[in-house]
């Protein structure tokens, strides 16, 4: 602790000085924060981390919730893949279908990417099992580099046609599974590791 003495008096400044510390701290932790956020890196080493998090298998999909089971799914909708070829939601009619809704300035759906990816390529020995990931930034070309910047496996589309009522959600990222009876089976809004054997039971099984 640093002293100084003024006509008799000695004064203590060693708080004073680690309140100015943390204050530089502070303002270079916010720096780099709004370096990121402006230079469009933030999502990147946002998804970056909390992928790396997931991989240690603490955030799993929650598989015994049953209040959607009762609801039947919209199958009207139309979308476009990132060459521009039209996709219908109808030619899902009948086959399990996992649906996620993800946008490429959303650090968490960035995050659960790989692992989707991951389990799209495990079940690629069940055609009747399906995967639709669809983007839903205003700006068609953001996702599309996204998606082009990566080696992920999965289809994807772009909703450039707008949700119906059953695709609107709250938060992103968004994942639902449709079972071959046109039923909503799974529904989770947030980032999980998707790629869990729990989780692949549960395709099969639909």
């Amino acid at each position: 602790m640093s002293k100084i003495t003024y006509r008799g008096t000695t004064f203590s400044y060693f708080w004073n000085m680690n309140w100015k510390k943390e204050i530089k701290s502070w303002g270079l932790m916010l720096s780099f924060f709004a370096f990121l956020y402006f230079t469009g890196m933030l999502p990147v080493v946002q998804g970056t981390i909390q992928s790396v998090f997931l991989s240690t298998g603490l955030i799993t999909p929650k598989l015994d919730s049953k209040e959607q089971l009762e609801q039947n799914f919209d199958f009207r909708g139309k979308f476009q893949d990132f060459d521009g070829n039209p996709i219908l939601l109808e030619d899902y009619r009948g086959k399990t279908l996992l649906i996620n809704l993800w946008a490429s300035w959303c650090g968490p759906c960035r995050a659960e990417m790989p692992h989707l990816s991951e389990l799209y390529k495990s079940l690629a020995d069940r055609p009747d099992i399906q995967f639709l990931m669809i983007g839903l930034d205003q700006d068609f070309e953001k996702g599309k580099k996204l998606i082009q910047s990566k080696n992920w496996s999965f289809p994807t589309a772009h909703a450039s046609f707008g949700l119906n009522p059953d695709l609107q959600s709250e938060s992103i990222p968004t994942t639902l599974v449709i079972s071959p009876e046109g039923k909503i089976v799974f529904y989770e809004e947030g980032m999980n590791n998707f790629n869990t054997a729990d989780f692949k039971q549960f395709l099969r099984s639909l």
